[in-house]
């Protein structure tokens, strides 16, 4: 009895907040055990030559005429983060190897195949000819929004992003199959493109896995 009532005097001494406060501190070391930033090597990255390796997603880039190097280096880096099949720089969109290129992509030129042509029209006829969905990612009468995209994983899908002010080239946009915009509510309605194309990728992208996990 007397063990009891010393116990319990003693815990009447200790502050109110000491039993929360011990919880408290607890909680913060999980978390921050659980919310360590991971290390590079802890990434389980693909080297080059086994993301060359890979099975793709069914998804292609066409750059209609963009003028950023960093933003062609950036949509590089978006594609190799989700196993785009491939890019094709059209017109007067650069290619690499070019510093300004590799300062965003950081590599991915080398995990990701790409191709030239100096007309898009001709690269969007060849991804056509070879049964893609081709898409421009264009704000247009008609356009589908993002939202409301399905895509089929049974299909492939090319996507057009076109000039940093200008957009897609109407002519281009005249052959596609479908116009998808990306749903905004600001004052602008224009997204920086490598943004866009961040956007787009990764909801087809996230479509395809949950298809796949069905």
């Amino acid at each position: 009895m007397e063990q009891g009532a010393g116990g319990r005097e003693q815990r009447d001494l200790l502050p109110a907040s000491t039993d929360g406060e011990l919880f408290t501190r607890c909680k913060l070391i999980v978390i921050k055990c659980f919310m360590r930033k991971l290390k590079n090597i802890e990434l389980n990255r693909l080297t080059p030559e086994d993301f060359r390796k890979a099975d793709k997603s069914p998804f292609s880039v066409i750059l209609d005429n963009v003028r950023s190097l960093n933003n062609i280096g950036s949509i590089f880096r978006t594609a190799d983060a989700f196993l785009i099949e491939k890019m094709y720089l059209c017109g007067i969109t650069a290619t690499p190897p070019h510093k300004d290129i590799h300062k965003t992509a950081l590599g991915s030129t080398e995990s990701v195949e790409w191709q030239y042509f100096k007309n898009t029209i001709d690269a969007v006829h060849e991804l056509k000819k070879t049964g893609y969905t081709v898409i421009a990612v264009e704000q247009t009468i008609g356009s589908i929004s993002l939202a409301d995209f399905r895509i089929d994983p049974q299909n492939k899908y090319a996507f057009i992003f076109g000039h940093e002010i200008h957009g897609v080239e109407q002519t281009v946009v005249d052959i596609c199959d479908i116009c998808l915009d990306i749903p905004q509510f600001g004052t602008k309605h224009s997204l920086n493109i490598a943004v866009s194309a961040g956007v787009v990728l990764w909801e087809v992208f996230r479509q395809l896995r949950w298809n796949k996990s069905q």
